[in-house]
């Protein structure tokens, strides 16, 4: 784990001179509820560095996930903006946040997120077919073959186990090679031993890619794996 921390800090030292992988500015977001309106994110700012692990901790419910939401575009701010690789997001409509997404992002799920009709080859060329690639199938292959599923191209996500639908997300994630990578509680559906793989095998794949990570969890060993981590309660930064 020591080497994993010392390995980002050294890159991210390298990239110091470089903007910013994410600006965050005096975020917030604000929904109605029974009693006239609930917030969930307070005017939250940090910055996250090229190359940079970050962490986001916090109890269910602290605004994390709404938080990593916001990040991708995914969700519309009631205030304040998030700027990716130099682009401001929300200075974008949904067509150009798609598109954004489809250029710079990678995003692992908790409940995988893999579609049910098309096979763990077909899942990981999706991506890649998007964009017009022309050598899908063959990206795509490797792609597995790294995560250890060369043998399971070929069967549906119903057929696989969850350790082997989430490394066939991390596949999906990774193929397109993106400068940032965002992950919600990437073990949360999984049993300890085989979280630990999912989790050792995410942190080589990023190492190797030299790509940002903005990791949500509630676990605190997995934070620690991150170059830096911070802090939710109720929607503020701690």
């Amino acid at each position: 784990m020591r080497d994993i921390q010392e390995a980002s800090k050294s890159y991210v030292n390298e990239q110091a001179g470089k903007p910013a992988a994410i600006e965050v500015r005096q975020l917030s977001k604000k929904v109605a509820d029974a009693s006239g309106e609930l917030t969930i994110l307070h005017s939250v700012d940090f910055t996250v560095q090229p190359a940079e692990t970050l962490a986001i901790v916090g109890a269910s419910g602290s605004g994390k996930s709404t938080l990593l939401g916001l990040l991708a575009g995914l969700d519309n701010p009631s205030t304040g903006t998030v700027i990716l690789d130099g682009v401001d997001i929300f200075a974008l409509d949904e067509d150009g946040r798609a598109r954004l997404r489809m250029a710079k992002l990678g995003f692992v799920f908790q409940s995988f997120q893999l579609l049910a009709h098309l096979n763990a080859l077909e899942n990981v060329m999706l991506p890649l077919e998007l964009r017009g690639e022309a050598d899908a199938r063959a990206k795509a292959t490797a792609m597995l073959g790294r995560v250890g599923l060369d043998s399971r191209l070929k069967h549906y996500p119903k057929f696989l186990s969850g350790g082997e639908q989430q490394r066939v997300a991390l596949a999906r994630a990774f193929v397109t090679e993106p400068p940032l990578l965002f992950a919600d509680e990437p073990t949360g559906s999984l049993d300890a031993a085989t979280g630990e793989a999912v989790i050792q095998l995410m942190f080589e794949l990023n190492r190797e890619r030299g790509s940002t990570l903005v990791l949500v969890t509630h676990d605190t060993s997995i934070a620690a794996r991150c170059g830096r981590t911070i802090t939710i309660a109720a929607g503020r930064l701690v």
